[in-house]
């Protein structure tokens, strides 16, 4: 695959471009052997490349030569790039400038991100299991562990939640989920927000329920504070002391190493009352070569 192919990628998928974050082009998936440390999105007017391994100079430079003329055709305002392997993953504005606020938008949601911070504020592969949620929640109490910026929890109350308990133990992350409720003029007197590391304890979280739907999002790793392999299962062990009688769960899981087997042993063994229902198909744009490899959005049920 060469340069060529990429751009007629690019192509096809910014045919109707619109103000909606897309993927533009997935190499993470490994699906595109010649550029799997590539991905590059499409936000509004910003066209935002990721470069996630130190590679040839010379490539580079026609990997950004191909990213300048994308945004000179399709008339993008901004083309930042982030070279994700440097110890801070440092975003820099190759064209344009950045606005002092900045948003995502999807399914007509504003989700605020930050291109001074690696990760940006929103997970775009996620868009489904936001769907699933906001299409369920009607009327249910909801808890959204990991909550980080509170995505799942805009799309809840939007989608007429009864109330809210987003969790986690970073409170900036937190505060910019209130603003994420805001800026969508959503009403947060039944949304709590509570900085908080579950794995330490969960008084303050049982209080609160039970729980018509559980949403578990952790990171797969996070040095000092969650390993998948050996904390989710703690998560797991609690449910049904949180859980109402008719509790939904989204089972969130995005470790290549680890695959659908890992989490319904999991339930099987420490949370038998939980049945598999079926696992969210991803986004088409976030292509894969290896499924199991890909995120995993698993939805059970408490029968």
């Amino acid at each position: 695959m060469n340069i060529s192919s990429l751009e007629k990628i690019i192509d096809e998928s910014l045919k109707n471009k619109t103000q909606e974050y897309k993927r533009l082009f997935h190499g993470r998936g490994n699906f595109y052997e010649d550029f799997n440390y590539l991905t590059i999105d499409s936000i509004d007017d910003i066209i935002f490349a990721t470069i996630f391994e130190e590679i040839n100079k010379d490539i580079e430079k026609e990997i950004i030569d191909f990213l300048e003329k994308i945004y000179e055709n399709y008339n993008y305002k901004t083309l930042v790039l982030q070279r994700r392997y440097l110890n801070n993953g440092e975003n820099e504005v190759l064209k344009g400038t950045l606005n002092k606020q900045n948003h995502v938008i999807e399914n007509g949601l504003k989700y605020s991100i930050n291109f001074s911070n690696k990760n940006i504020g929103f997970f775009a592969d996620m868009k489904k299991g936001r769907q699933f949620v906001y299409e369920n929640a009607k009327d249910k109490k909801v808890l959204n562990l990991f909550s980080y910026t509170c995505s799942f929890s805009v799309c809840a109350i939007k989608g007429e939640a009864k109330e809210i308990v987003n969790i986690d133990m970073a409170k900036n992350a937190l505060n910019t989920g209130r603003l994420n409720h805001q800026i969508n003029n959503l009403d947060t007197k039944n949304v709590k927000f509570l900085p908080h590391n579950i794995l330490k304890s969960w008084g303050k979280i049982k209080k609160s329920g039970p729980y018509d739907i559980i949403i578990i999002d952790p990171p797969s790793f996070q040095k000092g504070s969650f390993a998948a392999t050996k904390d989710y299962e703690k998560i797991i062990k609690r449910l049904d002391s949180l859980a109402s009688k008719k509790c939904i769960i989204l089972s969130c899981l995005n470790a290549p190493e680890l695959d659908t087997s890992f989490i319904k042993n999991l339930f099987e063994k420490f949370a038998p009352e939980f049945k598999y229902v079926k696992r969210l198909d991803n986004l088409e744009e976030f292509i894969s070569k290896d499924k199991e490899k890909s995120l995993k959005n698993m939805i059970f049920e408490k029968s």
